[in-house]
Parts: C-alpha cells; sequence; structure tokens
C-alpha cells in the first residue's frame, strides 16, 4: 500500500488548508527544508499535531502526548549506558529494554547516522522507535542529564586544564610573586621613600605611555582597507537549500518585557532560513519573569528555551556552556536580549568560513550602537565603541596578534569551540579569554564585516558597573595567561606576549594609572609644587604631566578619527571630551581592581532596556 504525503495527511484532517500547503510547498522547493518543519515555523501546525500525523504516515506511535505517563515509562539504569552527548548529537532518547529490543524516542526517523552508531554500540539488538517532538527531547535530556551538564558547564574547563580557568584568581607563584612586591615596595617607603616613590612613578608613566602608544600603532594598522570583503552577488548567489543549521544562544537574565520583543522581532527579521535556525533563550531557573516574558512574546518555533539550573558563578558563560550542550548548529553565535545585528549577518559569516582556513575558529562582527545620541555618555561610549571595533580589532587581526572578543556577535565553528572548551564560567569577560585562548592553542579569530547594533549604556551607575566588570575579567585573562608566559612565547612569539601584556593588562592598568597620574597633577597645580616638592622634583613633574597630556591627547585623536569609518561626523567635537571619559573609566578600573579582590566571580548585571523605558 503506498504511504500517504504528509501534506495529504494534513489535509484529510483539516489542520491547513490547500493554499497554506501550496505556498509551503514552494517555499520547500526554495530552500530544501522539510515540509513539517516549514508549517510549524510558519504557525500553521502545532509540533504535536505534526507529529501525531508523522507517527501515523511511519506507522509509528507518537509518545509524547502524556510526559507524566512518558517520565515514567523511562529506564533510569538504562541511561548510565548512554553519554548525554551522543544523544544529543543523534536526536534520539533511549526509554528501555523490552524483551531484548531497544525502544528510543526521537524527532527524526530516518537518521542513518545514528541508526549506523546504535548498530555499533548495540549489535544484534532490534531497534523499536517512538516519535516525540524536539521540544520533548529537550526536556527529557534536561531533566534527566541537567546535574551532569551543569557540572561540565561550571567546572569542565577546570578539570581539562585547571591553568587554563579563572576560578584561582592567583597560582601561588603569582601569589608569591605579588607578596615580594609588596613587600618591597613597603620596605623601600620605610627605608627610602623619596628614591621608591620616583621609581614607582617612573614605572607607572613608561606603563601608561607603552599601552597608549601600543594601541595606537594597532589603530593605525587597522585603518587600512578590510581584508576580507562580502560582496552583495555572494550574498545573492547563496543557496538556500546548501546552507548549515546556525545555532543563536541567546542569554537572558531578568530582561524586561519591550526588550524580549524587539528581541524577538529581531530574530524573525533575520535572512536566514528559519527551519535551519537553532536558536536558543537561556533563562535562569530562578527567573520566572523572564520565561514568562518570553512565552508572551510568542517567538518563532524555531526558538527552544533552556532552563539553566540553579548554581555558582551565576555568570553568563556558564549558561553559554550549558546552551552549548544542546547546540545543533555547524556554527553557532552569541547575541545579548537587545542586540539587533545586520540581517545578513549570519550569511555573512557562512561565506567568510568558506573562504577562511579552517584555523579561523571564529569570527568578531563589530559592536555599535541605535542610541549614540541619547546623551552626553552614549556619544562617548560610540567613539569609544567605534574605535575599538572598527580599527583596534582589524588592527590586531591584521598584525596576527590576539584578539579579545567581543561579549556579543562571536561567530564559531562548533566543533572547535567545543575543543577549546567553550567559555570559563568565573571569568566575567569570558568573551576576551576565549579569544586569547583560542590564539594561544594555535587557532586565529577573524573579523567580520557585518555590525550588531546595541543599547549603549546610558545611566553613569549602569555604566560604572558595566564598564568594572569589562575591567576585572581583563585582570582575569591577564592573570590566567601570565601563568605561563614561556607557552604564549612559544605559540604565540614576542609580539603575543607583548600583547597580553599592553593590550589585555594594559587596559584596565592604563585606566587606574591615568587617575595616580591626574591626582598628582591636580596635587602640584593647586599646591603650586610645594605638597610634592620634598618627593618629586620639577624635571619629574614635568615628565608625568608631559605623558598624562600625550595620552590624553592620543585619546582625543583615537576618538576623533574613530568617527570616519561610520560617517559619525556630528559626533567629532564630543571627542575632545574623551579625558572626562577615561576619568570615568579610570574610577571603574579601580572598582574592578577592589572585586577582584574581594568578588572575583560577581557578575555585574548590566540593566537593558533604558533607551524604550519612561523615567529612570
Amino acid at each position: 500500500m503506498k504511504r500517504k504525503l504528509l501534506g495529504e495527511l494534513l489535509l484529510e484532517r483539516g489542520i491547513i488548508r490547500e493554499e497554506d500547503l501550496e505556498e509551503a510547498l514552494r517555499f520547500q522547493k526554495e530552500t530544501g527544508g522539510l515540509l513539517g518543519e516549514i508549517l510549524v515555523l510558519r504557525g500553521l501546525v502545532h509540533p504535536m499535531e505534526l507529529y501525531e500525523v508523522l507517527a501515523e504516515q511511519g506507522n509509528l506511535l507518537y509518545a509524547g502526548r502524556d510526559l507524566e505517563e512518558l517520565l515514567q515509562s523511562i529506564d533510569r539504569t538504562l541511561l548510565e549506558r548512554f553519554d548525554p552527548q551522543d544523544l544529543l548529537r543523534f536526536a534520539f532518547f533511549p526509554r528501555r529494554l523490552n524483551q531484548g529490543a531497544l525502544e528510543i524516542l526521537t524527532p527524526f526517523p530516518e537518521n542513518p547516522h545514528r541508526d549506523r552508531w546504535l548498530e555499533e554500540n548495540f549489535p544484534k539488538t532490534a531497534i523499536h522507535m517512538a516519535l516525540i517532538t524536539p521540544y520533548e527531547l529537550d526536556w527529557l535530556l534536561h531533566f534527566f542529564f541537567k546535574e551532569r551538564f551543569l557540572k561540565e558547564a561550571t567546572a569542565g574547563l577546570f578539570f581539562r586544564a585547571p591553568e587554563e580557568s579563572a576560578a584561582r584568581v592567583l597560582v601561588p607563584w603569582q601569589w608569591g610573586v605579588l607578596s615580594g612586591i609588596l613587600f618591597a615596595l613597603l620596605f623601600g617607603v620605610f627605608l627610602a621613600p623619596q628614591t621608591t616613590l620616583k621609581v614607582l612613578f617612573a614605572l607607572v608613566n613608561l606603563a601608561f605611555f607603552a599601552q597608549v602608544l601600543f594601541k595606537l600603532l594597532v589603530g593605525l594598522a587597522g585603518s587600512s582597507r578590510e581584508s576580507l570583503a562580502i560582496s552583495k552577488e555572494e550574498l545573492e548567489s547563496l543557496d538556500p537549500r546548501k546552507l548549515p543549521v546556525y545555532t543563536v544562544l541567546l542569554p537572558l537574565h531578568r530582561e524586561p518585557p519591550e526588550v524580549i520583543e524587539q528581541l524577538t522581532s529581531a530574530i524573525r527579521a533575520l535572512d536566514y532560513p528559519q527551519e535551519k535556525l537553532d536558536i536558543l533563550f537561556l533563562i535562569e531557573e530562578d527567573d520566572p519573569e523572564t520565561l514568562r516574558a518570553c512565552k508572551a512574546a510568542h517567538p518563532p518555533y524555531n526558538v527552544r528555551f533552556i532552563l539553566i539550573p540553579r548554581g555558582f558563578p551565576k555568570t553568563k558563560p556558564r549558561a553559554c556552556n550549558f546552551g552549548l550542550a544542546f547546540a545543533r548548529g555547524e556554527y553557532l553565535t552569541i547575541y545579548d536580549a537587545e542586540d539587533i545585528p545586520e540581517k545578513d549577518q549570519l550569511k555573512k559569516a557562512v561565506l567568510a568560513f568558506r573562504k577562511l582556513p579552517k584555523e579561523y575558529v571564529c569570527l568578531q562582527a563589530a559592536l555599535n550602537f541605535y542610541n549614540a545620541t541619547q546623551n552626553l555618555l552614549t556619544r562617548l561610549f560610540t567613539l569609544e565603541y567605534s574605535f575599538w571595533f572598527d580599527y583596534l580589532l582589524p588592527g590586531l587581526s591584521r598584525l596576527r596578534l590576539p584578539i579579545p572578543l567581543g561579549g556579543t556577535s562571536n561567530h564559531f565553528r562548533v566543533e572547535a569551540l567545543r575543543k577549546l572548551g567553550g567559555w570559563d564560567p568565573f571569568n566575567v569577560t569570558e568573551d576576551a579569554d576565549l579569544g586569547m585562548r583560542a590564539h594561544y592553542r594555535g587557532y586565529r579569530v577573524g573579523i567580520l564585516p557585518s555590525t550588531t547594533f546595541e543599547e549603549a549604556t546610558s545611566h553613569l551607575k549602569n555604566w560604572i558597573r558595566q564598564r568594572s566588570r569589562w575591567l576585572k575579567g581583563y585582570l582575569q585573562t591577564f592573570l590566567v595567561h601570565n601563568r605561563r608566559p614561556l607557552h604564549v612565547l612559544k605559540t604565540s612569539g614576542f609580539r603575543g606576549w607583548l600583547t597580553l601584556q599592553l593590550f589585555i593588562g594594559g587596559t584596565p592598568l592604563g585606566y587606574a594609572a591615568s587617575v595616580v597620574l591626574w591626582g598628582v597633577f591636580f596635587a602640584w597645580l593647586f599646591s603650586r609644587g610645594k605638597l610634592l616638592e620634598p618627593y618629586f622634583s620639577g624635571p619629574i613633574l614635568c615628565i608625568g604631566a608631559m605623558n598624562l597630556f600625550v595620552g590624553n591627547f592620543l585619546g582625543v585623536y583615537f576618538s576623533m578619527f574613530a568617527v570616519f569609518r561610520r560617517n559619525l561626523d556630528h559626533l567629532l567635537p564630543f571627542a575632545l571630551l574623551n579625558p572626562l571619559y577615561w576619568a570615568l573609566a579610570g574610577i571603574a578600573a579601580w572598582k574592578g581592581i577592589g572585586q577582584l579582590l574581594s568578588r572575583p566571580f560577581f557578575w555585574e548585571k548590566t540593566v537593558h532596556g533604558m533607551f524604550r523605558r519612561k523615567g529612570p
């Protein structure tokens, strides 16, 4: 008897209309997607209805109607014979061994890779199959294996490569060196205070100037034309049927409903076949408000809700590691809740990965702001981001130096990301750390010619919270990768080692030093030199003042030429206020240093949605 087609069965049951089926079939011909997925994603068929019809078509049983009964039917002792990563990779769940036959649950009855794996691991065993939806498969995996996923997400990197984990702020030899420096400093202040302060002041000046000069040289290198170009013709020539599945991780925590609504709109607007988008909303278990807001926004059916179990540390990278276990795509990216990526960004990433050698495991898209002109703080923030993502990071790439990733719009080869161990959940700038770790393991990070627009923090208190976390994370990354300086020299050369010192360590320490330099300058200015005369001679103070002014002049210069690539000429006058912005960053740097010692893993939440909200 000839098996009826899926469309025929859906029509017979009155689930869809004939015109809906015709439209879906036309779309299937263009994209090569599965008809059932297309109908579900267009909201024409509920997943449960689809799988009941698929079960009838294949003469199978649909087992997801009663979840309580389904749970009771699972043989928990059988689960000990399976690695949950294999269950995710081959998209099935073992139910029980019944009279020598293995019963499995799967959303995909026709899967030759799974069938071969089962034949190799369960030879001479009959396989009986029942259907469940992909959402029910996720639910089963989460229910039975969440503790294993959580353990891997939290401690996986630490157990496999403890030297690369920020779970320890300082290793013993670093504690020894730091203690020795502090002891020598106190000893010097006690015996020879003038000489000690002069030496210390000279070192602060040298470090401050070196990191500013380094950024100037890197920024100039990044001012040349982009090396990776993707044309409109290349984008238009992409065959939707040959596009890979793309996973999008969206870590969410305490997000207001308007941000969730904007996020849902941004997802729908992506120019990528929706049936090949694997979108994961990562929501903390103790955040029911965000879960309710996500459900109320009615996201498309390619969105899966992954609940992150309670645990320590409660950080974005831990959530991303947990979500990585459920990722089904060949490629993966991360967006923040308020992000609006350019519509063709995923297609550009696919083309870029196909053009570049396999050693490129990650591409960083540029970040910029859609509320640049909201107030003075957002204008200065925009100038900084424009220089950072349009000049500094491209400069690092052009010079083949390690690139600290931005917090969003990083695009990965999933296989390589898993080999790298994912993100460090104890590092509060897990993105920067991962970029450095990838480089020191012999991989490369490229720059993707695309932009994601997000909300610039517009309230000073919120900005200080965000910036202090970033700078604390840069110090964590600086300390972690300096545990093995010879390894860094071997894998990245002297220039890569210098990048770690001057770019990763130099950024927070340079901001902190600027506060010291300004303090010395104003003390000299208001006391007419008398307050500092016993400790510093005139020439030394002049060198410090010159260094401070040259550094701030270069900061203004950075901000001024940052406007040209994006035609932000209206922001040019605000570049003159860059010293004020650096002073704020210096305050945040000292807060970050304090938290590194007192609360190293504390994740200060950045409040989103202020731009769209009325009132404070």
